[in-house]
């Protein structure tokens, strides 16, 4: 009986350990068939693409239509200042409120501001746009940067909220209540334990917010709406990366 018992036994962990590498080489290939597509996809661009970028594509403004040649300088600094503004617009927003609904969970508005949040990451960036457009720029009575601003900021900011709060959820709970116990105030706890443990988790939802963004040209058109010459003034229109592609 025991001898039948272990060789039943010494069966099913074969079996176990089979099925895990069938699993595991599954899963390999499906990684690989993917990052394959990836890289091929990358490398045509680059090979079809490299010829075109040099210092005159980087460095001047773009031609008038129908001429070939040009640069995109105007449209690269445009998009730098215009997210760096809807950054600086969208992180003290978007990480007070993942403070807010991390910290005073028994509040009755956290359960609605991350609903928000998770409803608003799924919202077209055209109607993100539209809205940017009657709420900003039709009071201005005209197209500009800081109203593209704006736009980038609704898009970044429950992007912004959902990575903070996952984030502060991994920050141990035992670091809270040490810091609690010695007598530190909520908010001092916040400040000087909190942030610094869950700093890197912050800037990688930063970048991400920042990437998705710098991506969107929708809301670019009702907002900033380009520019084909030099302009570092956010209270005009202003070209930006996306909406001269």
């Amino acid at each position: 009986m025991v001898t039948q018992h272990s060789a039943a036994e010494r069966r099913h962990y074969q079996f176990r350990r089979a099925t895990e590498r069938l699993a595991g080489a599954g899963m390999v290939l499906c990684t690989a068939v993917t990052v394959f597509f990836l890289f091929m996809i990358l490398g045509y661009v680059i090979y079809n693409g490299a010829s075109a970028i040099d210092w005159n594509f980087l460095t001047g403004l773009p031609l008038p239509p129908g001429e070939s040649g040009g640069g995109i300088a105007n449209a690269l600094v445009g998009s730098v200042l215009v997210v760096a503004c809807a950054v600086l617009i969208a992180m003290p927003i978007g990480l007070g409120a993942a403070i807010f609904v991390n910290e005073f969970p028994s509040a009755r508005l956290c359960r609605t501001v991350r609903f928000m949040a998770e409803v608003l990451t799924g919202v077209p960036s055209i109607v993100v746009g539209l809205f940017a457009y009657a709420l900003v720029v039709r009071p201005m009575g005209s197209f500009s940067g800081l109203s593209g601003s704006i736009a980038y900021a609704f898009i970044m900011v429950p992007i912004i909220l959902i990575t903070s709060h996952e984030a502060f959820r991994l920050v141990p709970p035992s670091l809270r209540e040490a810091s609690l116990a010695l007598g530190v105030p909520k908010w001092r706890t916040i400040l000087g334990v909190v942030l610094p443990v869950s700093r890197t988790a912050l800037l990688t939802g930063a970048v991400l917010a920042f990437s998705r963004a710098l991506g969107e040209a929708a809301p670019m058109l009702f907002t900033a709406f380009g520019n084909p010459f030099w302009n570092l003034n956010l209270g005009k229109p202003i070209a930006t990366v996306p909406m001269l592609i």
